[in-house]
């Protein structure tokens, strides 16, 4: 999805297209979830980009696309630019020791 969504329509009310506009992210991405794995692919994983305008846009994480939307929404916009790609997702095992502080000790 490479898109600039609008969020002053005459006639609409802003906030009924900004729900709608966040509505139609959301609905992209699971559409894109249930699309069938690759052999050896884990999950899917995605590519995002965020800006005012498609030349200014930066990567961005996926979880912080709702709090740009809310940011650029406060700060009074018109527009936002919003570039999201589905790529392949690998899990990676996690470093020996890193999910334990301290090990658990049996009651005597």
């Amino acid at each position: 999805m490479k898109k600039t969504f609008q969020l002053n329509i005459e006639g609409k009310n802003r906030d009924r297209v900004l729900e709608a506009t966040k509505h139609e992210i959301r609905k992209y991405v699971k559409r894109e979830r249930r699309v069938p794995l690759p052999e050896g692919v884990d999950f899917w994983d995605f590519d995002c980009k965020f800006g005012s305008t498609e030349e200014n846009a930066a990567v961005v994480h996926f979880a912080t696309i709702t709090s740009l939307i809310d940011a650029v929404v406060n700060e009074g916009g018109d527009a936002f630019y919003l570039e999201i790609l589905a790529k392949n997702g690998y899990r990676t095992a996690k470093p020996a020791g890193a999910g334990d502080a301290e090990p658990e000790q049996e009651p005597s």
